[in-house]
């Protein structure tokens, strides 16, 4: 589809127009192209004003000009002030994306701690999104093993259950957690309910920062625990101190006046910009991330802080501080429109923007800037690494441009059992892990370990769905096929793309070289003598990266196959026992290997299984006896 050519005249009677009925007060204006899309979203303190500036044409760059030139339509959206008008032009920037904003990408959600408070026995657990359930919430902790290794570590200290509440409910004696001393299993009442809750008082506080006062009380128990001569007790206590003293040590930070604030710094180089985030929460750093929201090069670090930290807190609760490197535009207008959402949860709180002067805060927000910086450097440098490789790939399999989208096939099983084919998916951005798919073979007339028949029909399945469906959102035509496996596999797949019609989709077979040496591959394509690649070629060694992640995610699809076939019950197998009559009978013999021992006259002493029943159990675990 192609642009419209940029009409300025016409854009200029539009927008024109549109100010004559545009409200002369506070909101939201979004504008649109010719086909619909969004353009630019822009927020101003009287519509009607900010809409005529653009009619007569007086631009601060040539970029606002080009946007203007391409407006077809307008549309415009009344707030009560210009605080509501900042928190709603963020919204529509996110939803929206439009062409000429500063975007942020990759805006995941963070996890939190949460200690519910809707149960008799409170329960800790990992949580993301809206604080809907009654409870404490502590984070954002920036990476999921952050927060795995908290929570383990509030597991080993503090005792807490982290089941559900229907396992909690149908507990009837102690789960493995109890045994190895990671639960007090309050399900069995194995502690009293006064003293559990103890137990969450003391880790809700050393979330709160308040670890050395837990750590002085359980010293004290260890201390009295061992002059009475419980050394089991003191042992356990002090197993406790020892995994609360090193997370505290960790994720402790000095810095005076930051027991609860987030600290951005940013930097612009060569059209991109790298934003560093670092969250700190009672007295702990919980972790950071980098972000590189969509920028153009006329736009200044002020603009770009002040949208990317509209469009950050749009969905995320506000600390009482944000420390920055660079004082965002408008920044009096953020603090009001961050102060307001938080005000939502905690009527007392006001939020300030800061920029340290000096001191432990400027420290602090200067190791953030550093940061950016580097990881600035490393994203230009790999970028520029990636069209050089790319450059080497299109030249070495005679691609007619650089691949956007290279689909890598891998089979996996064990003497043709549980067989598992997989595709993993990468393009200019690196490894696309949301488009990866597996395939469990079903061919019943394979012979076992057939990796051609495999190969075969995992290429029908993938690209059958490709020839009905394309155009549909997650049907999309790969670049390159690469294919684990030399002549014979490559034969298999051309074999498929014939029959349905797609010969013009590249097609490359990777072989490992003698003994699996890396760097001795041979490469196989259509209508080509084998061949290799240089042993120090970049390119090389990208597409082993792509071989080994399509190897590496098709033994993980294969091995969670075989371990489900393992964990199958042989009692499910069997006519008329269904959950209710399956629990019964495990429950009156223990295991699947004691109901496979029990006679009949035993089985039909289970509730719900009647003589017919007990004779079909009876008779499958004895085949050819009556």
């Amino acid at each position: 589809m192609t642009e419209e050519t940029p009409n300025p005249l016409k854009a200029a009677d539009l927008i024109r127009d549109e100010a004559r009925r545009a409200p002369d007060g506070p909101g939201v204006y979004r504008m649109y192209g010719a086909e619909g899309d969004c353009l630019y979203v822009g927020k101003a303190k009287s519509l009607k004003k900010r809409v005529m500036q653009y009619a007569q044409g007086r631009f601060h760059t040539q970029r606002i000009a080009h946007m203007v030139a391409l407006t077809r339509a307008m549309e415009f959206v009344s707030t009560k002030t210009e605080t509501e008008a900042l928190l709603l032009e963020s919204n529509f920037i996110k939803k929206l994306k439009p062409r000429f904003n500063v975007v942020l990408r990759d805006d995941k959600s963070f996890a939190e701690l949460m200690i519910r408070r809707d149960h008799p026995a409170p329960q800790v657990r990992k949580h993301r999104g809206a604080h809907t359930i009654p409870g404490d919430y502590f984070g954002p902790f920036a990476s999921t093993w952050a927060v795995n290794r908290t929570l383990n570590t509030l597991q080993k200290a503090f005792l807490l259950r982290s089941c559900s509440d229907s396992v909690f409910e149908s507990r009837t004696r102690p789960c493995m957690l109890h045994q190895i001393k990671r639960c007090s299993a309050p399900c069995v009442q194995l502690i009293e309910p006064a003293a559990y809750m103890e137990l969450v008082e003391e880790a809700e506080q050393f979330l709160r920062g308040k670890s050395r006062a837990v750590l002085g009380r359980l010293s004290a128990e260890m201390q009295e625990a061992a002059e009475n001569l419980d050394f089991e007790r003191a042992a356990r206590l002090r197993d406790r101190i020892r995994a609360l003293s090193a997370i505290s040590m960790e994720n402790s930070v000095s810095a005076e006046g930051v027991a609860e604030a987030d600290v951005f710094a940013l930097h612009s180089e060569g059209g991109q910009a790298c934003v560093q985030v670092f969250f700190y929460r009672s007295g702990q750093n919980w972790g950071g991330r980098a972000y590189f929201p969509r920028v153009d090069k006329t736009d200044t670090d002020p603009e770009i802080l002040s949208a990317f930290l509209g469009q950050f807190y749009e969905d995320k609760p506000v600390p009482r501080q944000v420390l920055v490197n660079v004082m965002p535009f408008e920044k009096e207008l953020l603090e009001e429109a961050f102060s307001m959402m938080a005000k939502q949860t905690d009527a007392r709180r006001v939020v300030s923007i800061e920029r340290p002067q000096r001191g432990e805060r400027k420290a602090l927000v200067d190791h953030a800037f550093t940061n950016a910086r580097e990881a600035l450097g490393r994203k230009l440098a790999e970028g520029s690494a990636q069209a050089k490789i790319m450059a080497d790939v299109v030249e070495a399999f005679s691609l007619e441009g650089p691949p956007e989208r290279i689909e890598v096939y891998d089979n996996s099983h064990v003497q043709g059992t549980n067989a598992v084919g997989a595709m993993i998916v990468a393009g200019p951005e690196g490894f696309q892990k949301n488009q990866y798919r597996k395939f469990n073979i079903r061919g019943q007339d394979l012979t076992p370990g057939d990796d051609f028949g495999m190969m075969t029909e995992v290429m029908r399945r993938r690209f059958g769905r490709l020839v009905k469906e394309e155009g549909v959102e997650d049907v999309v035509r790969p670049d390159l096929v690469l294919i684990d496996g030399g002549a014979g596999q490559l034969s298999a797949v051309m074999a498929v793309m014939a029959e349905l019609g797609l010969e013009d989709i590249p097609l490359v077979g990777v072989a490992k070289g003698p003994d699996r040496d890396a760097g001795m591959e041979r490469f196989f394509m259509p209508g080509r003598e084998p061949f290799m690649l240089p042993m120090k070629s970049p390119a090389l060694y990208y597409l082993q990266r792509l071989r080994d992640e399509a190897h590496r995610f098709a033994i993980g699809a294969h091995r969670k196959r075989r371990s489900m076939d393992i964990k199958r019950n042989p009692l499910d197998e069997i006519e008329g026992v269904g959950p209710g009559r399956k629990k019964a009978l495990l429950h009156a013999f223990g295991s699947a290997r004691g109901v496979s021992r029990a006679e009949v006259a035993d089985l039909v002493k289970v509730e719900g299984v009647n003589a017919a029943l007990a004779q079909r159990i009876w008779a499958h675990f004895r085949p050819g006896k009556t």
